[in-house]
């Protein structure tokens, strides 16, 4: 594959389509390394560099000594550029306004930068060019290994191509991206005819050349989609959080090239992927402030030599969580072999995050159906924009490692592939629950249990997601294991779906043959009331009295919100 993108653009393909050049534009809330009066709310708040005024500043300033000044410009520099009304720069205007962005990231991080940054402004059918040849260097192993993927988190059908559907969000939505094999920053325009620089997305990835440069991005493994989630987190958080001090001094102390239009938006998104992709910048920020507070920026440095090593690790900072390590034993029958990928792991491991987006993400698409409503896993803020989104699920916040494999006969074909998918929990009660989400998750997808064979559902052909699923809870061991065919569960992995009575009832209906507990609720309904349509927790409104799962399409009012808000965040790298 061609290694023409960001940090991980190389290794997309092979480990899960990790780490994607997107971020968090429109993300809520105040950095806490900043000092100066919120020009929104009017409030002041604590300052990380006290700006030096004229006659403090040194006779002699250095771009590598100096924080605030590189090559001639100061970070408070008044430039011609900053009076027009459009952001359309010649090559020399251009070079004053990234040495005075640069000043102003150092301002806000408390570093300098050692070395110059290229950057060039394209625009996005030149991207889109670029995107789509890159991914046409796919091997046919690397396309069937995303496509079992994310066939496995229901987010991609089998009559959708995964590849293809991260070609589309990365060409059409990114506004920016910093590749640190060239050391060069490209900002995407909208504005074919006249190319237009936009100064807060300039900001946030001369923020990641600065890590580069102390850091080194390439060297980061990035093996699993797990993995990238938590290394970008720390990188994407600290680089949220600067571009949000830059674009609220922006509004305010500092004039900034920004441009005139309005962003494109893309014309689709396969929301399971985004919210998956989306999680760094998202719960990014929030650990990067914990580290902040523990230390200051000495102690977000010192995170970089020692990344988190889950996206749980993310979440909760707050905890020690040492995932466990899973190995999974080969135990299928000649006929099927794993799929092995060259130069990249065989095997995926999502996190929690992707894990909980899984359960949400059908309550975004077409069918409107989901274990996790929109309710529970989008907060709206007073406005009517997204505030937060909730990757912390009961369903799977007792997530303690998972690791899955994939399967194919001589055919090498997705209709005829299957995998083992191994999760393990903090304790028997976590893993039940999961167990519970999931099985609703197969029912919402039209799976019904299969009398004859233990705790084994199909999916009919005709579906989306066919084939048969084995689903093995053995303490904190939840194994699922997916067929084309009931009869090949076996052949891939030995013991799979033993016949026998069918146990598979928690917090479903299965179509009125069983009724259980709520999921999120420890009470029993001693009643007997179908809770088929009972979610996670009690803030789910949904109707009890009919035998639907929680879950609804997006109104045209909730669509032009996650638009405005969650599509324009993809524009950063």
């Amino acid at each position: 594959m061609k290694r023409t993108r960001a940090s991980v653009l190389a290794l997309l393909l092979v480990v899960s389509m990790v780490a994607m050049p997107l971020s968090a534009a429109g993300a809520v809330g105040t950095s806490p390394m900043t000092d100066h009066t919120d020009t929104v709310t009017g409030q002041s708040v604590p300052m990380s560099v006290t700006a030096q005024e004229d006659d403090d500043r040194p006779d002699d300033p250095t771009t590598t000594d100096t924080i605030g000044y590189v090559e001639g410009y100061w970070y408070d520099d008044d430039l011609p550029v900053d009076d027009r009304d459009d952001a359309v720069l010649e090559d020399d205007e251009l070079d004053a306004v990234v040495y005075r962005s640069m000043a102003r990231v150092e301002v806000i991080r408390e570093r300098t930068f050692d070395r110059e940054v290229d950057v060039d402004v394209r625009t996005r059918e030149a991207v889109r060019e670029e995107t789509i040849a890159d991914f046409e260097d796919v091997t046919e192993a690397e396309r069937l290994h995303q496509n079992v993927r994310f066939e496995a988190l229901f987010m991609v059908d089998r009559e959708t191509d995964a590849v293809d559907e991260f070609a589309a969000l990365y060409s059409d939505a990114v506004g920016g991206y910093y590749d640190p094999e060239t050391e060069e920053i490209v900002v995407v325009s909208d504005s074919p005819e006249t190319p237009e620089l936009d100064e807060v997305i300039l900001g946030h990835e001369l923020l990641h050349a600065l890590q580069d440069q102390y850091f080194d991005l390439e060297s980061y493994e990035r093996a699993t989609r797990d993995q990238a989630t938590a290394e970008e987190g720390l990188i994407e958080g600290d680089a949220v959080t600067v571009e949000r001090e830059y674009a609220q001094r922006c509004e305010g102390e500092w004039d900034c090239v920004l441009p005139s239009g309005t962003p494109q938006q893309p014309p689709e998104l396969n929301w399971g992927i985004y919210f998956t992709i989306f999680q760094p910048y998202d719960d990014g920020p929030a650990y990067v402030e914990y580290l902040y507070e523990q230390g200051g920026w000495d102690a977000v440095d010192a995170a970089f030599d020692e990344p988190p090593a889950s996206a749980s690790d993310v979440m909760y900072p707050e905890e020690d969580r040492e995932p466990a390590e899973i190995e999974i034993e080969d135990r299928s029958s000649d006929r099927w072999e794993r799929v092995e990928i060259e130069d990249g792991p065989d095997y995926a491991s999502f996190g929690e995050g992707a894990m909980a987006t899984m359960l949400a993400a059908g309550a975004f698409d077409d069918t409107g159906q989901s274990v996790v409503s929109t309710e529970e896993f989008l907060s709206f803020d007073f406005g009517g924009g997204i505030d937060e989104i909730h990757y912390s699920q009961p369903y799977t916040d007792g997530w303690n490692g998972d690791r899955l494999v994939t399967y194919t006969t001589d055919e090498a074909t997705v209709d005829e592939s299957g995998y083992v998918w191994e999760t393990e929990w903090l304790d028997d009660g976590e893993a039940e629950q999961f167990v519970d989400g999931y099985l609703q998750l197969l029912e919402v997808n039209g799976g019904e249990p299969v009398d004859d064979r233990q705790d084994t559902v199909v999916i009919d052909d005709e579906d989306g997601f066919p084939g048969a699923y084995y689903v093995d809870h053995d303490d904190t061991t939840v194994t699922i294991v997916r067929a084309p065919s009931v009869d090949e569960l076996e052949e891939i992995r030995e013991g799979a779906a033993p016949d026998g009575e069918d146990t598979l009832e928690a917090g479903v209906s299965w179509q009125g043959q069983g009724e259980s507990d709520e999921a999120g609720d420890e009470e029993t309904d001693t009643d007997g009331e179908d809770d088929a349509d009972a979610s996670a927790d009690d803030t789910d409104d949904t109707d009890t009295d009919t035998d639907e799962l929680p879950g609804f399409g997006i109104g045209g009012a909730l669509l032009a919100v996650l638009v405005g808000t969650l599509a324009l965040a993809l524009r950063r790298g």
